[in-house]
C-alpha cells in the first residue's frame, strides 16, 4: 500500500468543490461525513453503548468531526495515528438580534469571528449560511450561496487621507453588511427570510448560528494555472486531506488505527465542546478502547504510542515582504507540504517528530519544507500545542504554504493540496 503520488491535480480539483460546498464549519464536517459515508464509514452516537466491531466509524459533534478506522487486527492498546486539523475560519457572524439599518439601508448585525483581514471583507458579494435550530430541537443547514450582503467601502473623495495614512476600519461601525432597502425595520426579517428559504413555518427558527461567505467560487489562477485562489483553506485544505487520506487506508491491517480530528473554534481559542482544548477528542479514543474490551492500562498504552499530525496552513515567502520571514526559511508554494517549528512551544514539533514526518514523507515520494517565525515577530500557534498537551500524545506541527492567510480568498499552489494528502496517507499507514 505504499506507492508514492496516489493523489495528483484530480484531488486538488476536488478540494474547490469541497471549498465551495463548505461555507460554515456545520456544512464542512457534513460534507466531510458524506464522502466517508461513500468509503464506509457509519457514525455512531454518543449517547449510545458502543461496540467494539471492526470498520470506520465516526462521530458528529456541531462543527466538529472525529472518524476513525478499527483494522481486524486491532487490539485495546493498539496506538493512534491522528491527523488533527480545525474547521472554522475567521469571518463575520450574525448577532443574536440581527436585524438593522439607518438612513434608508437595511442591515444585518454582525460580530467578528477570529481574526479576519478586514479590508478583504470589504465591497464582496456575500452570502449567508449556517444552522438553524427549530423549535422542536432539530437542526437544519441553510446555504443563501447567492450575492445578498455587502459592506460596502466608503469612497476616497469621502476619505482622502486613505491614500496616505491607510484604511483604518472600526469593527463596530465599518463592518455592517446592507442586504437591501428600507427605513420599517422589523425584529425578525432575517430569520422569516432564511425561514421562506427553507420553507419552513413562521416562527419555527427559534436559534441560529449563521456567518457570512463571499459567493466567488475557487479557481485557477497563473499562467500555468499552477495557483489555487479560494476560501477557507485555513484550514478546510487539511481537513479534505484528512478526509481523503484517512478514506485511503480504511482498509486491511494496519499497525496503528488512523483518525481524523477535525475541531471547531481553533480561531479563538479552541475552548468548547467541539474544539480541542475541549473532551471530544480524548472521549473517543478512550471509549474506543473501552468498546474492544481494554482497560485504564490499556488506554495508556496506546495513548503513550499514538502520534498526532496537527495540520494547518503556514505561510509561504511573501514575494513584497520577504524581510517579514525568517531570513534562512522561505517556504515556497508547490515545493511541498511545511514542518512548522517553535522552540516556545507555540507548534508541537520537536526533534523526534520531525523524524516521523520526514520518515511518512520519504515514504510517500513527498518533498517537505521548514517554517520559523522571524524572531522579531510573534509566532502563531495551533490545536497541535494544546492536543500533545491535554492528551499526553506526541503531536507534530505541519501543513500548506499559503498567502492571504485570514482574507476571504486565500492562495496556494495546485500541487501542495495533493502533496500534502499523499504525506498523511503514508503516515496513516504507519
Amino acid at each position: 500500500m505504499s506507492a508514492p503520488h496516489r493523489l495528483d491535480r484530480g484531488h486538488t480539483d476536488d478540494l474547490m468543490s469541497f471549498l465551495a460546498a463548505s461555507p460554515t464549519p456545520y456544512h464542512a464536517v457534513a460534507n466531510a461525513a458524506e464522502r466517508l459515508e461513500k468509503a464506509g464509514f457509519r457514525q455512531v452516537s454518543e449517547t449510545d453503548a458502543w461496540e467494539g466491531s471492526s470498520g470506520g466509524k465516526y462521530v458528529l459533534r456541531g462543527g466538529a468531526i472525529i472518524a476513525w478506522y478499527i483494522p481486524e487486527n486491532a487490539t485495546p492498546h493498539t496506538p493512534y495515528r491522528i491527523v488533527g486539523a480545525h474547521t472554522d475560519s475567521p469571518n463575520l457572524r450574525v448577532k443574536p438580534l440581527p436585524d438593522s439599518g439607518a438612513h434608508g439601508w437595511r442591515q444585518v448585525a454582525v460580530e467578528i469571528y477570529g481574526g479576519p483581514l478586514m479590508n478583504s471583507w470589504l465591497d464582496r458579494d456575500l452570502g449567508l449560511a449556517g444552522r438553524l435550530t427549530l423549535r422542536d430541537g432539530s437542526t437544519r443547514l441553510v446555504n443563501v450561496d447567492r450575492p445578498l450582503l455587502r459592506v460596502p467601502q466608503l469612497a476616497i473623495h469621502l476619505d482622502r487621507a486613505v491614500s496616505s495614512d491607510g484604511l483604518k476600519l472600526d469593527k463596530q461601525r465599518h463592518l455592517q453588511p446592507i442586504w437591501g432597502l428600507g427605513d420599517d425595520v422589523r425584529d425578525g426579517d432575517l430569520i422569516a427570510f432564511l425561514e421562506e428559504e427553507l420553507e419552513l413555518g413562521a416562527g419555527e427558527v427559534t436559534g441560529w448560528d449563521l456567518m457570512t461567505h463571499s459567493v466567488e467560487a475557487p479557481a485557477y489562477l497563473g499562467r500555468d494555472n499552477e495557483l489555487v485562489a479560494g476560501p477557507r483553506m485555513d484550514n478546510l485544505l487539511s481537513v479534505h486531506a484528512g478526509v481523503a487520506a484517512l478514506a485511503a487506508v480504511s482498509s486491511g491491517d494496519l499497525p496503528y488505527i488512523p483518525v481524523l480530528a477535525a475541531f471547531d473554534h481553533e480561531e479563538n481559542g479552541s475552548q468548547s465542546d467541539t474544539g480541542a482544548d475541549g473532551p471530544l477528542l480524548g472521549g473517543v479514543l478512550e471509549r474506543s478502547v473501552f468498546a474492544r474490551g481494554g482497560s485504564y492500562e490499556d488506554r495508556a498504552r496506546a495513548f503513550a504510542g499514538t502520534v498526532c499530525l496537527s495540520s494547518d496552513t503556514g505561510h509561504a515567502v511573501h514575494p513584497n515582504y520577504a524581510e517579514r520571514h525568517d531570513p534562512t526559511h522561505h517556504p515556497r508554494v508547490n515545493g511541498g507540504p511545511i514542518l512548522k517549528v517553535n522552540v516556545n512551544n507555540r507548534y508541537a514539533t520537536d526533534g523526534s517528530g520531525r523524524a516521523v514526518w520526514a520518515a511518512a514523507c520519504e515514504k510517500a515520494g513527498v518533498p517537505f519544507q521548514s517554517f520559523v517565525s522571524n524572531n522579531s515577530m510573534p509566532c502563531g500557534t495551533t490545536i497541535g500545542p494544546i492536543t500533545a498537551a491535554r492528551h499526553g500524545i506526541k503531536t507534530v506541527d505541519i501543513g500548506v504554504a499559503i498567502l492571504s492567510m485570514h482574507s476571504v480568498r486565500e492562495l496556494c499552489g495546485a500541487d501542495d493540496p495533493h502533496l500534502l494528502a499523499n504525506a498523511l496517507v503514508a503516515f496513516l499507514e504507519g
